[in-house]
């Protein structure tokens, strides 16, 4: 489901990019102090995220007011933990009109570029109204104690059962 488009673009821009900055990057060797050195190799080791890779995540978010970056597809989940969080969501009857999906499987800089972007080392990440929830532990948890079921329909994102109505809505 994810729209490989979006990421490709971003994914080009940033490369041709940063290989002209790789070789311009000093390695750890090249530093002389010992305690530099081990600075630098703690800095290197936490990537930034690019610009470019920035805004594609953010319109990701922003692209339905439920969003999950998992691993593989809601029809086919590629790890246990990203079924439990569709799972979840089926379970609590989000709107489908109202939910993505977002393969990290399929874009390498999707897959580290969302954690950074979270500052959250694990995928499946959920959003909600473009603010981020948490993965499949808190997800689980939320849905035992209820307060998944809350948030959700705060936002109005569950399906209505038939003949219920929405809130100031009025039978003819």
């Amino acid at each position: 489901m994810f729209s490989r488009t979006i990421f490709s673009r971003a994914v080009r821009q940033t490369a041709s990019r940063s290989s002209a900055f790789a070789a311009a990057r000093p390695t750890p060797l090249s530093h002389p102090a010992p305690a530099t050195s081990f600075l630098f190799s703690l800095a290197s080791q936490r990537r930034l995220l690019s610009d470019a890779v920035r805004q594609a995540i953010d319109k990701a978010v922003a692209s339905a007011p439920v969003v999950l970056f998992m691993k593989g597809t809601p029809e086919t989940p590629q790890c246990g933990f990203s079924r439990a969080s569709i799972q979840v969501l089926g379970l609590q009857g989000v709107d489908p009109n109202k939910f993505a999906a977002f393969n990290v499987l399929e874009d390498q800089e999707l897959r580290q570029g969302i954690k950074e972007y979270s500052d959250w080392p694990t995928i499946p990440q959920l959003y909600i109204d473009k603010e981020f929830v948490g993965g499949c532990d808190i997800i689980v948890s939320m849905h035992q104690n209820g307060e998944l079921a809350k948030l959700l329909e705060e936002k109005g994102v569950v399906l209505k059962e038939e003949g219920q109505q929405a809130e100031g809505e009025t039978k003819e």
